[in-house]
């Protein structure tokens, strides 16, 4: 079995998270892929959004396609997520499966600041997505890479400029907040922001 996990504040999910997650499950030939919403992210300075609007976002932009599994593991516990602990959990769940853990560009910068991150690379084979100004503009590859001691895959889609950071920054603004959303996230998310109020102030 081949699965897929895909961590991330989700904060909001928006059209490039469901891009990567479709060209995941694609060019992955993944059996599943978990969608996971970080829960207390060690490495994240402001507070998130609380889980429960984060889940149900994520669960409305990826409803619909057939291999994901909206995971709410990393939300329910009660002290800091760390990528190695969610995996040891899969593990356990799944001894014969083959894991890919998917993750951006600037995630791969910062990986061996990770909490074991010998480990996670023995445990599951890492997928790079791009970004824009990051490394990954050069011509995306589907052969084994690396960054300096950090083996991965990447995976061959357009670079998106679409950021969380950015929606919310725009979502701030009354006038961008009316006329831009549909561009942005997937229209049920988009209403589900409008009818929660969700990002008013800046972030």
């Amino acid at each position: 079995m081949r699965i897929g996990l895909f961590g991330g504040a989700f904060d909001p999910p928006h059209r490039a998270h469901r891009a990567l997650a479709e060209a995941a499950i694609g060019q992955l030939s993944l059996d599943r892929l978990h969608i996971l919403p970080t829960g207390q992210a060690w490495h994240k300075s402001r507070t998130l959004t609380d889980g429960v609007h984060r889940l149900a976002m994520c669960q409305l932009a990826f409803v619909d396609l057939p291999a994901v599994r909206v995971d709410d593991r990393e939300l329910r516990r009660p002290s800091a997520t760390y990528t190695i602990d969610t995996l040891e959990e899969f593990r356990r769940e799944y001894p014969d499966a083959r894991f890919f853990l998917i993750v951006g560009e600037d995630q791969l910068q910062a990986f061996r600041s990770w909490r074991r991150w010998q480990e996670v690379l023995s445990m599951a084979t890492l997928v790079v997505a791009g970004r824009p100004g990051s490394q990954g503009d050069s011509p995306l590859s589907d052969g084994p890479s690396s960054n300096d001691e950090v083996p991965f895959l990447r995976l061959l889609m357009p670079l998106s400029p679409l950021s969380s950071t950015g929606i919310r920054a725009g979502l701030a603004d009354p006038e961008r907040r009316r006329t831009g959303l549909a561009a942005l996230v997937p229209e049920a998310v988009a209403g589900y922001i409008s009818n929660h109020s969700l990002y008013q102030q800046p972030s």
